[in-house]
């Protein structure tokens, strides 16, 4: 395998990992689950990596957090909802494989069109898993609310990165 595929996997697992711990360390309870900051990385890492990793980093490091939080119910809709969101946000933010700018328009779409997702997603699962419309729509504002900080959160973190040339 060359070498900038190696690199490549072994920083998307290193974002997979911080999406899990910012995902458990911080919980908000909202109806059905819990409100946290591991959105701002899923939308960071994807960004920087691209569609194709960011269906592990967001898929894979939100998965884990439910399976060691004690979700268990949430690990495949998560998967995939995560994986979704991940593969939307790295394909508009960094399209063609050249990296992204963090103030571009592009990646601002990239994040309200990931959160739309997430929103959209755990709605709809949310209503399938507990049987009711009513219990997956209670969740919109505190699932809006989060994508909210998952977005500032993508802009002071992508904004350190870029302070520090990284």
């Amino acid at each position: 395998m060359p070498d900038d595929i190696m690199k490549r996997l072994c920083f998307s697992a290193l974002l997979a990992a911080m999406v899990c711990i910012a995902t458990l360390f911080f919980k908000i309870p909202i109806p059905l689950g819990y409100a946290h900051l591991g959105n701002g990385f899923i939308l960071l890492g994807c960004s920087m990596m691209g569609g194709y990793y960011g269906i592990f980093i967001g898929g894979f490091g939100s998965a884990l957090a439910d399976l060691l939080g004690g979700f268990g119910q949430w690990i495949l809709p998560t998967l995939v909802i995560k994986g979704l969101m991940g593969f939307a946000v790295g394909r508009i933010a960094h399209p063609d494989g050249t990296g992204f700018r963090l103030t571009s328009v592009r990646s601002f779409l990239a994040a309200v069109v990931g959160t739309a997702i997430m929103v959209a997603g755990y709605t709809l699962f949310g209503a399938l898993l507990s049987g009711s419309l009513a219990a997956g729509l209670a969740q919109i504002p505190g699932l809006v609310g989060e994508g909210i900080v998952g977005i500032i959160v993508f802009y002071i973190s992508g904004a350190a990165l870029r302070r520090i040339s990284f």
